[in-house]
């Protein structure tokens, strides 16, 4: 949800900072007062194209942050930001920032880390749905098609996809498999004489790190040899100093009552045989582990250097020869089991391609049913909005086998008919700026919470109609608004009367400088705005006699 809105310097706006909060928000001004610098000062923070001729006249730059409440764990702009390692906590804002450059450049953040235009727009996307003449985004973007009528259908894709998953690996392994039998097949002799030479080696995994620690272990004790000796000797033997240590201990032993002194002697010399004892141990254990073995350090010498020879050879770490070996020998086993383990394999893949397609088939099945449905769904939103002459379909075409994959084995795609007798086409190709917003208003209200981010934008889709069209369309806004946050620019005066909140956007001129500013609107304000929507300049008592109507119904 779009909570917060700051602007600094673009075209006529100098500072303008708005919050937002659920459900319908109507945004109403004259013509030319601005409207447009709104959305376009939006669109700059989800990655639209930066234009330098939107920094207001004798600034450096143009400044546009927006704040959002991505509303729970699960949404999928946190997953977008954790994949390209941003900083994204649930229950934190997401802010998105535009900076752009009088003389050209602009710099994207969002959390005020720098990134890419385009993965701000990408974002953007996942958060917002702007809806307007020229909008080629959100349900226009054939792309979508297939997972918002999933959606619509509580299909299970999670079925088909895993159906795929299994599906591919089987023929991966299938595939691997000849590749392998042919290759291994090919280099049978070098096959045989490499398996043969690293099993007489017979390689150990982590045997480098060993060998090399033990022969540097000897080569120390050959240098430590003398200096170790002498001071075992000095220990050793019954001229030792801990022999003598003990002889000088048991003879205090025996005068030590005579005298406190002497007592505190024995106790000194007690702990002087401890250590002494303990030095001893320490010495001997050293000794040992740096027992110069002149034979054991020819042997892993020698060791070592067939080993890291070997690993040059067959080009892997000195550590993966034990695992080359092993990958080896199961080539080999798999050119002996020859056409038998591929009779295996085809008959897996073979298995799992079947299952896939049943899966598929059900999805397809799911796929057309639920098309009737929002056919139907929508064809019944379209003659409230002025558009009876239209018609909607939903095509859902079967895909060639290479194009199967885990969203299952159909092309969906949204198509209208303006007039009769007219070919479907693409929304975006037939339907005119009008008629395009409204019919997007009819396929939102159908799907109803299905797809699309949780803040949607219409922008004048109630132009060029008014009466009980704008009516209906008011109402249906009012319907959508209540399951996700709606933004909308309009003229009318019906749909204006549905908002939750109004704020109006108004141009001002002080004699030098021209100024857009945005104010939201009291009750008794909002009820003098809607009466000027429908009398003019001058508001008559009949118009607000009339706004007060329509503020009553809605």
């Amino acid at each position: 949800m779009l909570t917060g809105l700051s602007i600094r310097d673009v075209v006529l706006i100098e500072a303008l900072d708005l919050e937002f909060g659920r459900g319908l928000g109507v945004l109403t001004g004259e013509t030319g007062a601005g409207k447009s610098i709104l959305l376009d000062s939006l669109g700059l923070a989800l990655g639209a194209r930066a234009d330098s001729g939107l920094v207001r006249q004798g600034q450096t730059q143009a400044v546009v942050s927006a704040s959002f409440d991505p509303e729970g764990a699960a949404h999928p702009a946190l997953a977008l930001l954790a994949e390209n390692g941003l900083d994204a906590e649930p229950g934190e804002p997401i802010i998105l920032r535009r900076m752009v450059k009088a003389d050209g450049g602009s710099r994207a953040f969002i959390n005020d880390q720098p990134v890419s235009a385009g993965l701000l727009r990408e974002l953007g996307s996942l958060l917002v749905e702007i809806h307007g003449q020229h909008d080629e985004r959100g349900l226009l973007n054939p792309r979508g098609h297939r997972d918002l009528l999933d959606s619509f259908a509580r299909a299970d894709t999670g079925a088909v996809a895993a159906a795929h998953s299994a599906w591919r690996a089987a023929t991966d392994a299938l595939e691997q498999a000849r590749a392998d039998i042919e290759n291994a097949a090919q280099d049978r002799e070098w096959l045989d004489h490499a398996i043969g030479e690293l099993s007489r080696f017979a390689p150990e995994d982590g045997e480098e790190e060993m060998l090399a620690a033990e022969r540097a272990d000897m080569q120390k004790g050959a240098r430590l040899s003398d200096d170790l000796g002498a001071v075992l000797e000095a220990f050793s033997g019954s001229d030792g100093g801990l022999s003598q240590l003990r002889q000088a201990a048991r003879r205090l032993d025996r005068v030590a009552s005579e005298h406190p002194y002497l007592a505190e002697a024995l106790a000194a010399l007690d702990r002087a045989v401890i250590e002494a004892s303990e030095a001893e141990e320490k010495l001997d254990a050293a000794g040992e582990a740096l027992r110069h073995d002149p034979e054991r350090l020819e042997a892993i010498e020698t060791r070592l250097f067939e080993l890291r020879g070997l690993a040059r050879k067959h080009r892997v770490a000195p550590d993966q020869l034990g695992a080359l070996l092993r990958e080896l020998e199961a080539r080999h086993a798999r050119l002996e089991a020859g056409t038998e383990g591929l009779a295996q394999l085809e008959d897996d893949a073979r298995a799992k391609a079947k299952t896939y397609r049943a899966a598929a088939e059900a999805l397809s099945t799911a796929r057309r049913a639920a098309a009737g449905r929002l056919d139907a769904a929508v064809k019944g939103e379209l003659a409230p909005l002025k558009l009876d002459a239209a018609r909607f379909r939903t095509v859902v075409e079967a895909l060639p086998e290479s194009q199967w994959g885990a969203g299952g084995a159909d092309r969906v795609e949204f198509e209208i008919s303006t007039n009769p007798g007219a070919p479907f086409a693409p929304l975006m190709k037939i339907a005119s700026g009008g008629e395009l917003s409204r019919f997007i208003l009819a396929l939102k209200v159908a799907l109803a919470e299905e797809g699309g981010a949780a803040t949607m934008i219409f922008d004048e889709i109630d132009r060029g109609v008014g009466g009980a069209v704008a009516s209906a369309i008011g109402e249906r806004l009012g319907r959508l608004a209540q399951k996700t946050q709606l933004l909308v620019v309009t003229h009318s005066p019906q749909v204006a009367a549905r908002g939750a909140a109004h704020m109006l956007i108004a141009k001002s001129h002080d004699g030098l400088v021209t100024r857009t500013g945005v104010a939201v609107l009291s009750d008794h304000d909002r009820r003098e705005e809607i009466a000027r929507m429908l009398s003019g300049a001058n508001i008559t008592q009949e118009a607000r006699a009339q706004a007060d109507r329509l503020l009553e119904a809605a």
